[in-house]
């Protein structure tokens, strides 16, 4: 048909249009980290973490690097309490002191939360630059009485500890690092990623060229794009498509809905590889479903573009392909969604939303298939050579 020519082509070059366009603007999807960074350090920590680390008075909160997010408060006798906080999935995380802004020298506080849930965290001295050369109970960073202390909470991990000078800290070398491989026996496996920065701490501003990103990629916008496309747009595409093909319009807002889900559910992986690249988080059944996924959106994709005629005998086997791989993609779709939900921590409210649209899409389903079903059993049967005329 000319219209179904026409569509064909419109759906093409929307295509083309997406893919091209999501990767000359891909660095953009991502928010200003003064929004992010106001929501965590809004955060009350005495809800969690003891005194002095729950209570810090005139506490200055300031995005370092990456999610690292350092807290703290100096006292008038030169006492500097730290609260450096971070996503964490795994292995461990420290903050290290360097006289010159190099890792030889350098004293640092590293921390990690074993699988069993013991926190450890513990003051290390780097002699070198291997694992060997990273002593345990070793370094030259002035702790206080009060002990050291890391915390898990939900997806966040805080790293916390009391340091005094002779003289009010200022400007001063830091050293970040994370892996996502446990310490051996108290040694530190080697770091994954790594940064060195200056930090004034009179001012509460890091001032060197690498230690300010411009902009915070959030998570809570790759959940978004993820149920939004797979959770919502997708789905709905789908339901229509088999259930209400009596509507002269399904067609069309089947294509419509599968369309705007695999922009938002493509925008959602852009999004969420670069918080791969930020954070290196360690969830490899998260990633790969989302792989898979995208490849099976795409296939769905390029399948439209290759449709045979509805008078083709190979008709029957591409509405089974396509058929299948849609709701293929859309169970594991579900499933990814839950698995990014308990990989970033998020809260209830998440929870209940993302589980009420779930629950009605299926409860949903059932209703339709059931309708049809009958809908069907009560068609009367009409023989082989009933002259029946097709769209």
């Amino acid at each position: 048909m000319k219209m179904d020519g026409v569509s064909r082509l419109l759906v093409l070059t929307m295509f083309f249009v997406i893919l091209f366009g999501f990767q000359r603007e891909k660095n953009g999807v991502v928010m200003a980290i003064d929004e992010d960074a106001k929501a965590l350090c809004s955060i009350n920590l005495a809800e969690f973490l003891p005194p002095p680390y729950g209570g810090l008075e005139n506490m200055v909160c300031q995005p370092v690097w990456n999610s690292f997010l350092l807290r703290y408060s100096q006292s008038k006798d030169n006492v500097i309490t730290i609260v450096l906080s971070t996503i964490y999935t795994s292995g461990w995380v420290g903050m290290g002191f360097s006289p010159d802004g190099m890792m030889i020298n350098s004293s640092c506080m590293a921390g990690w939360v074993t699988p069993e849930g013991h926190g450890k965290i513990k003051q290390y001295y780097a002699e070198g630059h291997i694992p060997s050369k990273v002593i345990p109970d070793k370094g030259e960073l002035p702790l206080t009485s009060v002990p050291p202390l890391i915390y898990l909470q939900g997806a966040t991990v805080y790293l916390a500890f009391q340091l005094k000078y002779t003289s009010r800290l200022k400007t001063q070398s830091m050293l970040l690092a994370f892996s996502s491989k446990y310490p051996q026996h108290h040694h530190l496996t080697a770091h994954e990623d790594k940064t060195a920065i200056k930090f004034d701490f009179s001012s509460g501003t890091p001032f060197s060229a690498i230690a300010k990103p411009n902009y915070f990629i959030s998570s809570t916008t790759h959940g978004v794009l993820g149920i939004l496309g797979w959770g919502l747009f997708c789905p709905f595409g789908a339901i229509f498509a088999r259930y209400f093909r009596y509507q002269q319009i399904w067609y069309y807002v089947h294509i419509s809905a599968q369309f705007i889900g695999f922009v938002l559910g493509l925008a959602g992986v852009i999004v969420g590889i670069q918080l791969n690249n930020k954070l290196q988080p360690d969830i490899p059944g998260h990633e790969g479903i989302g792989i898979l996924i995208l490849v099976l959106s795409i296939l769905q994709v390029l399948a439209f573009f290759a449709r045979p005629d509805k008078d083709s005998k190979y008709r029957r086997y591409w509405n089974l392909y396509h058929s299948w791989v849609g709701r293929t993609a859309l169970f594991f779709g579900a499933v990814n969604i839950v698995l990014g939900m308990h990989y970033a921590g998020a809260g209830p409210g998440w929870k209940l939303s993302y589980g009420f649209v779930l629950a009605s899409t299926m409860l949903a389903c059932i209703l339709l298939e059931l309708l049809l079903r009958l809908r069907k059993f009560d068609e009367p049967t009409l023989p082989s050579d009933y002259p029946i005329n097709s769209i």
